[in-house]
Order: C-alpha cells, then structure tokens, then sequence
C-alpha cells in the first residue's frame, strides 16, 4: 500500500514547536543502563515525559558533531517519532492517535558522562546535531508494530520492535493531552529497546532504519 510521505528537510525542522521525548519506556533498555552503565533506573509506572532542544535537530545526511571535550561515551538511541499535525487537548486513548500527521525516525544521541553529571541533561542530550530525524515523515502506519534497526558502518547492532513499549504511543499522547496542549508542528520520540553500543567514533556511519519510513543516516565527526 502507498502512503504518503513528507521529507524532513530543514523547514520541517524549524517548525518543530515543542519536543518531547519519553525517556525510559523499553524494559530491556533499562536492564542494560542499570548493568553496563551502573544505573538505578525503575521501570516507570506512569508514562512520563521529557523535553528536549529543538536547536539539536538534524536531517539525515548532516553530520553528528561530539564537543572535543565530550570524554564519552556516545551513544545512538535509535527511536519512532510521532509528529502532531493538528491541535489537541483532553483526548482519550481511543481518539489519541487522531492529532497524529505521521511517524518518522530518530536518532537520540547522548553523551554518557555527562548524562550522569548533568543534572538536566542539558549538554547530554541537547549538543548541536545530538537529534538527527528523519527521513521522511510517513502516515498510516501502527506505531506499536514497526521494527527498528541501528546500523554502525554497515553492520546490525541494534533491532527491536515498538510492540514492547512499556507504555504505548496512544498512552503517551492521551495522558500529556490532559495536561498541555499538543500543536502542530510538536515531536514525540519514543524511546529505544536493548543495548546502544558500541559507542559511537570519529568517522562512524549510524543509520536508523525502518521499512515504512526509510534510512535515517549521519557521519560522526569530533569538533573543532
């Protein structure tokens, strides 16, 4: 079946609005942080969210740039990304999913050490190039039925299906519309599922790839 598809370009970014982002809704992820990282992360039992800088967006094909004094590690969050294509407020499960224009993909990458010292993520998550999206924005998809894989320099290592979120797309939207407005324009990423190493290097290709939505790819360079 054909369905509609919109290219991220950097006008879509610039009408992003708001940028949400659920943090810990996979339980294998937060299996591995809590062992590879020495976390203490529960799993969550109502669907919370997070913000995020729009200022750290890129399409694919632009480069990831790590900070020289970034110590590391950087990792790749491979991620669904719901885009609002309507205005929305108090809606129910059932409805949630109407104010939806469509998924793409996302890259959430972070900065391990200073996710651990920053207290609001502001550089681990928010550097410049740290939020690749794309490449297309696609409707009519199940969100809880996509498979997403992460690809380093070509090679598998990273693959999970959004049926194991902790806490759905149509969750997330119904519970945030009680409390804020969802706009046009507004992102939802959604988290990523299992391990997000090895850690991303100098001269790496990363690639998130989804059948629907397509290849969402970025070299990673140090700054200068």
């Amino acid at each position: 079946m054909k369905r509609a598809r919109l290219q991220v370009d950097r006008k879509v970014l610039d009408s992003v609005r708001n940028f949400y982002a659920a943090g810990l809704n996979f339980r294998a992820h937060i299996e591995w942080a809590n062992r590879e990282h020495g976390g203490n992360y529960k799993v969550p039992v109502q669907a919370d969210i997070g913000y995020r800088s729009p200022n750290a967006l890129i399409v694919s094909g632009e480069d990831i740039v790590i900070p020289m004094d970034a110590a590391g590690p950087v990792e790749f969050e491979g991620e669904l990304v719901a885009v609002i294509g309507k205005r929305a407020k108090n809606l129910s499960e059932e409805r949630a999913l109407d104010c939806v224009a469509g998924y793409t993909l996302g890259n959430d990458v972070s900065e391990r050490s200073w996710q651990k010292s920053d207290r609001t993520l502001w550089r681990a998550k928010n550097c410049d190039t740290f939020k690749p999206m794309g490449p297309f924005i696609v409707e009519g998809i199940d969100p809880m039925a996509q498979q997403i894989e992460v690809r380093v320099n070509g090679r598998t290592v990273s693959s999970y299906n959004t049926g194991r979120m902790i806490f759905g797309v149509a969750q997330y939207i119904s519970r945030m519309s009680r409390y804020l407005t969802l706009h046009p324009g507004d992102v939802i990423w959604f988290g990523c599922d299992g391990a997000t190493m090895p850690a991303l290097q100098p001269g790496d290709l990363v690639e998130v790839v989804n059948e629907a939505i397509g290849v969402l790819s970025n070299r990673v360079v140090r700054g200068t």
